[in-house]
């Protein structure tokens, strides 16, 4: 497919490789390949020189060919969109719903949702930045071509994104903040579940209480590391399994869900530098 955007330069004296190479720091198979196929030009339709000096304002129109999205398209999960640009998007999966297929022809996941959503605009290309559990609900951030996509991925590495995820668990947490610092590894016992480990990989979740009652406590929790299970397992290992998680040995929930909510997500747009703060209060 023909993926294509426009980019303002934000300042004077930089040129199309020090853009891609030291500000958006793109991966050197994708920058080769925009090489190859002259992807950049002015908005006249001119080739540009890759060393000239831009000035500040100048419009760079990035057009190449490019890998299509591949997912089915499907619209039997609601999609609700809290922020929306022609880069990417962030919107809301609902609890229950996996992030994205993991066998041949499964079509019921946020990401084909996400595909039919686009597909409805004329777009080819959506891939998620980061996950979230089957059971968990709320913001995942899509980009909507691979430049951004290989941007977003990045600032995640570096912990450049911040979610921040809103949690009901069981009993009282001690201290009103605080950060759990337990490496998770695999649960030799059980196929899904995970566990503290010293073995484990280093996992870090920063927390802060927001409300309280006789039998529960609601905390904010952010991630510094991204682990599979991770807020589910920290607070397990603290004695506060999240309510209705009966895998890390909460009480069974009747409707079999857990209370976690990825509820909101800020970073510093690639594109335009813009503090994005996108929330799912719903």
């Amino acid at each position: 497919m023909i993926h294509t955007f426009r980019y303002t330069v934000q300042e004077d004296a930089l040129t199309i490789d020090i853009i891609l190479q030291q500000k958006w720091k793109l991966g050197k198979k994708l920058i080769h390949d925009l090489r190859m196929q002259k992807a950049v030009s002015d908005v006249n339709g001119e080739l540009l020189q890759w060393k000239a000096p831009l000035q500040k304002g100048d419009i760079l129109v990035f057009t190449w060919e490019g890998d299509a999205s591949n997912y089915l398209s499907s619209d039997q999960i609601p999609l609700y969109v809290a922020y929306e640009d022609e880069y990417l998007l962030i919107a809301s999966k609902p609890r229950g719903a996996a992030t994205h297929p993991n066998e041949v022809g499964q079509n019921h996941t946020f990401m084909n949702t996400v595909h039919h959503y686009l597909s409805s605009k004329g777009q080819a290309y959506g891939e998620h930045v980061h996950r979230i559990d089957e059971g968990t609900k709320g913001l995942i951030v899509v980009a909507k071509n691979p430049i951004v996509k290989g941007m977003l991925d990045r600032m995640l590495e570096n912990k450049e994104i911040v979610r921040t995820y809103e949690a009901i668990v069981e009993g009282q947490v001690k201290n009103n903040n605080g950060t759990i610092r337990a490496a998770i590894g695999v649960d030799r016992h059980h196929a899904t579940r995970k566990r503290v480990s010293p073995s484990g990989q280093l996992a870090i979740t920063h927390y802060e209480v927001v409300g309280r009652n006789p039998d529960f406590t609601k905390v904010h929790a952010i991630l510094e590391t991204g682990r599979t299970h991770q807020i589910r397992v920290h607070f397990a290992h603290l004695g506060h399994p999240i309510v209705g998680d009966d895998l890390y040995g909460a009480k069974k929930s009747p409707t079999k869900t857990y209370e976690l909510h990825a509820f909101k997500v800020q970073f510093a747009h690639p594109i335009t530098g813009e503090l994005i703060i996108a929330e799912d209060r719903r």
